[in-house]
């Protein structure tokens, strides 16, 4: 063998080497985390200031974002972002929140709303607490955005507050690997991504719910985060075609009164108002004035 294909053999060699002895780039996670879809949430007393169990139920929504927090480290994470996502923005407990992460609470009514922090930078969302969809039946405190829509409908495929959320993430070119809440909406997202991995916390009958322990359903969210982060690479970002076609239906005619004086907006029927948009940032605005 000529020296110079030695050479040539050994360096190829000592690349191998180094490219297996350097560690791989940390992940950095986003989550997002709602109330809804937490263990042992049955009631809107239950996720609403003032409500009697209001305080005990900020406590397991903590717990459960902890214990998402505490397998993605595990699994290489690096960076950890936790958007607060429900109602006020100001639920989780941030005494008792891992304190390696950062927390983003509150408002700025910026369009990103319950995404609001995510970047191309990140390579992950994770959505913990999440529901079903307006008008989905044996479902937990099912609604999307406002309790005053009856379905919003993106391209002919209809909402969760987790669709259009992952559109947001796709924008960015990030994909969600981890939704957890009940029964219907892990069947929801399933799909409309296909392949993610589900956390059932519980399951809705009428407007009763059959669920797991606070510490059993954690348990869960451990295993399957960790699962999902483990092969990150295996998901792809939730990204439907443009151009992108929006209907909104109100309960309240009203609101589809209202929402028909936004420029470009074409009124379907007493309660519908449709949309059309070339991209996925301006879709979200037009959403975002339609349930003003």
């Amino acid at each position: 063998m000529k020296k110079t294909t030695v050479a040539v053999v050994l360096l190829l060699v000592a690349a191998s080497i180094a490219a297996a002895q350097t560690p791989a780039k940390p992940l950095k996670v986003f989550i997002s985390v709602d109330m809804e879809g937490i263990s042992g949430v049955v009631n809107w007393d239950d996720v609403t200031v003032g409500g009697q169990d209001y305080g005990l139920f900020r406590r397991i929504m903590t717990q459960e974002v902890n214990a998402a927090i505490e397998a993605a480290r595990a699994a290489g994470a690096g960076e950890i972002v936790v958007r607060d996502a429900h109602d006020t923005g100001r639920n989780i407990l941030p005494d008792l929140l891992d304190p390696g992460v950062k927390l983003l609470r509150d408002w700025s009514y910026g369009p990103l709303s319950m995404m609001e922090g995510l970047d191309k930078t990140f390579d992950a969302v994770i959505f913990i607490g999440y529901h079903a969809r307006a008008s989905t039946p044996d479902a937990v405190l099912k609604h999307t955005m406002t309790t005053k829509l009856l379905d919003v409908v993106i391209n002919g495929r209809k909402m969760p507050e987790a669709g259009i959320n992952a559109l947001i993430a796709g924008m960015f070119d990030v994909p969600v690997v981890l939704v957890t809440g009940d029964k219907a909406i892990c069947g929801q997202v399933r799909e409309l991504f296909g392949d993610v991995e589900t956390v059932v916390v519980k399951e809705g009958i009428g407007t009763a719910e059959l669920g797991l322990s606070p510490q059993a359903a954690q348990d869960l969210i451990r295993e399957k985060t960790a699962a999902a982060l483990k092969r990150v690479q295996a998901f792809k970002p939730y990204k439907p075609a443009p151009p992108y076609t929006l209907d909104v239906a109100f309960a309240d005619e009203a609101g589809a009164q209202k929402a028909s004086w936004i420029p470009g907006a074409v009124r379907k029927d007493e309660h519908t108002v449709s949309f059309q948009a070339d991209d996925v940032m301006t879709l979200i605005k037009l959403f975002r004035l339609a349930k003003m």
